[in-house]
């Protein structure tokens, strides 16, 4: 009976190592940060703006990415860039949205959205403008994201 308690017991551990350890399969980390993602899309040196960053946090508490607002000095033109934190390096649907305002003549969001696996980033020209940006991803069924959606970042 000793024998048949303690084999249980070892079984019952190996078990429990194996889920600990294999239970849920890990994801990618995400290679990219905000200045590279939009540098890879548009080329060029950006710089996070002040305000410009909103965790994407799903329902569940499942963190899903990150949200940023990146502008170019150079050219004058503001980035924002979702990168993903849940399933980096599988694609899933994401999306990155700018709004820019001139003069209080306010504009249309516009988004670079799709099947993505580490980052969706779109640019539009920014100087004499403000900014209001958004990110989101496609998670339990709907879209779930954060951003700002204030006027800010006038340049």
């Amino acid at each position: 009976m000793r024998t048949l308690a303690r084999r249980l017991s070892t079984s019952v551990l190996a078990v429990a190592v194996a889920v600990t350890t294999f239970g849920s399969p890990a994801h990618a980390a995400n290679p990219y940060t905000p200045a590279q993602a939009c540098n890879t899309d548009f080329g060029g040196s950006w710089t996070q703006v002040s305000d410009g960053h909103r965790s994407i946090i799903a329902d569940d508490g499942t963190d899903l990415g990150d949200v940023y607002l990146m502008y170019n000095n150079a050219t004058g033109y503001n980035c924002v860039t979702m990168i993903k934190v849940r399933a980096a390096g599988t694609a899933t649907n994401i999306r990155a949205s700018i709004k820019m305002d001139v003069e209080g003549t306010t504009r249309e969001w516009v988004s670079d959205s799709g099947s993505y696996k580490y980052y969706a980033a779109i640019q539009r020209y920014g100087r004499g403008m403000c900014a209001q940006y958004a990110g989101a991803a496609l998670y339990g069924g709907y879209w779930q994201g954060n951003g700002r959606y204030t006027w800010g970042n006038c340049i």
